[in-house]
């Protein structure tokens, strides 16, 4: 008997969710086609001082912090030659100040001494940067850069708790830890849509796919996610 059609691939397997991933990108990008950093900077410097402060903060309170910040520290030598004690006091909203201080301090430091002031284009020059991990090199690299983010085979796909937790949900992987999600995203991910699933997942995770309360009904991923099926 002639075969009248390929069979689907089973659910889990990596051809299922290379699959999974083109249709949840394709589905996102028509419902958030202007989704993109919320973040607000005025430099690449600006940028990765909001991204360093955004671990385990808002976005929201993020950007009410540096609207002052950013006034008071002008240029990269500014927070190089910051009193420590008092920047803890400008970031203290943000949470973590002092681990965020020492960071941003230090960055600073390196990028004047080692980097011109200017901050790397690359992912293994913001590697070596105080504070500064996978998550962070990407979202600065793809933002500040994006041909040098394309062109760097260090790159990879910004992973935070929504990216983790969408992309577990959908079944894109099957992790407990972000830099294990990224991982098990980067083979089933066009190359092309590393940058751009970052901010569609965060945008569906904020809208509706929440933490604490997902609104599958609303869904317009529900048919093909592997969690509303057994909600």
């Amino acid at each position: 008997m002639a075969r009248t059609g390929a069979a689907e691939p089973r659910r889990g397997t990596k051809a299922w969710r290379k699959a999974q991933a083109t249709t949840v990108i394709s589905h996102l990008e028509r419902e958030y086609p202007d989704a993109h950093i919320v973040l607000r900077f005025g430099n690449d410097w600006e940028l990765l001082v909001s991204v360093i402060l955004s671990a385990q903060c808002t976005d929201v309170m993020v950007n009410k912090v540096t609207a002052d910040l950013f006034r008071k520290y002008r240029t990269i030598e500014d927070y190089a030659a910051a009193d420590p004690e008092e920047f803890e006091q400008d970031i203290r909203p943000t949470g973590f100040f002092r681990n965020k201080t020492k960071s941003v301090l230090g960055a600073a430091r390196k990028v004047l001494h080692e980097f011109d002031g200017e901050v790397p284009h690359s992912m293994a020059g913001l590697l070596t940067l105080p504070g500064v991990a996978r998550k962070t090199a990407n979202v600065v690299l793809g933002n500040a850069d994006p041909e040098a983010y394309a062109a760097d085979p260090d790159a990879g796909i910004a992973v935070d708790t929504h990216v983790h937790r969408l992309s577990n949900r959908l079944g894109l992987a099957k992790t407990a830890e972000a830099g294990k999600t990224e991982a098990q995203l980067l083979p089933v991910v066009l190359r092309d849509q590393w940058f751009r699933i970052t901010y569609l997942l965060i945008e569906h995770g904020r809208a509706v796919c929440t933490a604490k309360k997902p609104r599958c009904g609303e869904c317009l991923l529900a048919d093909i996610c592997p969690s509303a099926f057994a909600a």
